[in-house]
């Protein structure tokens, strides 16, 4: 699929980044360029200690942020295919700088399709977040913001051979600010702050993100939500597999936070589909042959007032399996 394209990542010095770039280069070895876009110059540094250029001569470490449409437009220059990843994205930063998580999540989101419209790019998935559904703060609103502004792109490309789309998932195990670390560290303390004793959340693994990133690359028609059918876990859970012998302080939930999280409202049951390991969100009108799609994914559509929280889901990780996973896909040494 990739072998012989361009592809860059925004935001691509982040924990997906990083993961995609890993993957990317392991199984397309042949790929023409993989361009690494993000502000953070230290970022980029400690990256290309992992991903020399020597080593990997496919990729490049371009500075740049998704707020300057004409950076944007050097770098999408001669790119087939773009991720954009970037994002601020901590709640309770984003409700004290509204301003700065605005400019990024939304600003961003526009100058990416710009860039994109006025480029070679032929691809463009965009990431979003379990936030972004029935959003109660401000980062889950600019992202539910974001998603729009890519569905709707694709209503004003023209003739122009380019689909837009977007992938939705929850937590991301052991990504940078999450759950996990944060409590690996808090356990040498022996105390375990939890905001709610009932909060739950739905969890993919970074290779799961991956996966359906490039799923959204290789399948989309242009104009999808892609959410993936993942397991959900209970904080208190969580804490248990982590710090079984630790206090559990009670912190209360922060600004903007939810007890549970959600990915499909009842609202969007009517134009949401089965795919199978996917559900997919689709616009309610479609710039392609909605029937031809239904055919070709063998799509069912879902009951109406259907619904997706983390809290009512039918999957859920276990204290053991929650251990298993620590131990497999971030800290091999992991013990209790």
């Amino acid at each position: 699929m990739l072998d012989n394209k361009s592809i860059l990542i925004t935001g691509g010095t982040g924990s997906l980044g990083k993961e995609l770039t890993k993957t990317i280069l392991k199984k397309w070895p042949n790929i023409r360029k993989l361009v690494i876009y993000s502000r953070d110059e230290q970022k980029q540094f400690q990256m290309a200690q992992e991903f020399p250029e020597s080593k990997y001569p496919a990729i490049r470490y371009f500075i740049g942020d998704v707020r300057d449409l004409e950076r944007l437009k050097r770098a999408f220059n001669g790119i087939d295919y773009v991720i954009h990843a970037a994002a601020m994205k901590h709640v309770h930063i984003a409700e004290y700088n509204p301003d700065e998580c605005v400019k990024t999540n939304i600003g961003g989101a526009e100058n990416v399709i710009k860039a994109s419209l006025s480029s070679t790019v032929s691809k463009v998935v965009a990431l979003s977040t379990d936030k972004a559904c029935a959003p109660i703060n401000l980062y889950g609103a600019t992202k539910l913001t974001s998603d729009k502004l890519f569905i709707a792109a694709n209503n004003i490309k023209g003739a122009q051979d380019i689909k837009f789309s977007v992938v939705r998932y929850g937590n991301v195990m052991g990504s940078n600010g999450s759950v996990i670390p944060f409590f690996m560290e808090k356990r040498k303390e022996g105390v375990l702050p939890i905001t709610d004793p009932n909060m739950t959340r739905f969890n993919i693994s970074l290779e799961g993100g991956v996966d359906m990133v490039l799923h959204a690359l290789e399948t989309a028609w242009g104009g999808e939500l892609f959410v993936p059918k993942i397991p959900s876990y209970r904080i208190l859970d969580v804490a248990q597999a982590i710090g079984p012998d630790c206090e559990h302080r009670i912190s209360g939930i922060r600004p903007g936070e939810k007890i549970h999280e959600e990915m499909i409202t009842s609202s969007d049951s009517f134009t949401t589909y089965d795919l199978g390991k996917y559900y997919v969100i689709l616009p309610q009108v479609t710039t392609w042959n909605l029937n031809a799609y239904i055919e070709k994914f063998n799509a069912k559509l879902v009951p109406q007032g259907f619904n997706y929280t983390s809290g009512e889901n039918t999957e859920w990780e276990t204290v053991d399996s929650l251990r298993a996973l620590i131990k497999e896909h971030l800290y091999p040494d992991f013990t209790v």
